[in-house]
Formats: structure tokens, sequence, C-alpha cells
């Protein structure tokens, strides 16, 4: 239950927050991550490469709407969430397949990010737990 109020909490914040609301059919992807910062590298390091560079490339190539979250109550408190918006089930499924691997677009895409997505490792892996989740 804690995690469905948390998440609801998050999805509501980032729709409000960025000015955009959510609609009937959007489909949001939360993934609760773990990063592990390389050494010298500072957590706003790492947040201000994520929010300025990576969000924008994954909105270039995956057409959805990117936000970093950060728990600041209940039980991911601290945590950092990559909420992502897509405007349906069938534009997510453009990229990636049931299992939650890329599809052969998604592998393409993958490719193009390769560049950033090196830059961002760098600073700190990440590893994350994902609900998708539609809206009703």
């Amino acid at each position: 239950m804690k995690n469905v109020m948390l998440t609801s909490a998050l999805v509501l914040v980032a729709a409000l927050a960025f000015g955009q609301s959510l609609k009937k059919g959007n489909l949001v992807g939360l993934h609760v991550a773990t990063i592990n910062l390389s050494p010298d590298v500072t957590m706003n390091q790492y947040k201000d490469f994520f929010v300025n560079s990576a969000i924008p490339e994954y909105k270039k190539h995956y057409g959805a709407e990117i936000y970093l979250a950060k728990g600041i109550r209940g039980e991911n408190i601290n945590s950092f969430a990559f909420i992502f918006v897509f405007e349906s089930e069938k534009m997510r499924d453009k990229y990636f397949n049931a299992d939650g691997s890329a599809n052969d677009v998604g592998k393409a895409v993958s490719e193009k990010m390769q560049p950033t997505m090196d830059k961002l490792n760098k600073l700190g892996a990440s590893t994350s737990k994902y609900t998708d989740w539609v809206v009703q």
C-alpha cells in the first residue's frame, strides 16, 4: 500500500511541477533507482548531468517525458526515481518487448544514446526496479 501511495504522489508531483497533466491512456513508468556514484563524484554532479544531458536525450529519442524524482518521505526516502511518461502503451511498446527488454527499435535508440550513457556511467551506475502504470 505504501508503494502505491508513494508512486501516486511521485506521479502527481511530477505532473504538477512541470505543468503537464496526465491523460487517460498515458503510460507512466516509475523506476525506483539505486545510484552508486563513482569515486570523487557528488550526487549533485550526477543529478545535474542526468537532468541537463540525459533527460533531453531520452526525450529526443523516445518521445517521452522523463523526470528525476527524489523520495522525501516513506519507504523510499532519499531514493531516486526515474519517471517516464509515454503517450500510451503502444508508444512504449514501440521500443520495448513485453518482458521489458529493448526490441530492435529500442536497441537502435540505445545505440544513438550510447555517448550520453557512457558519460553518465562514468559518474555512477544505477539499477532500478520498475512498474508501468496506465492512467485510468
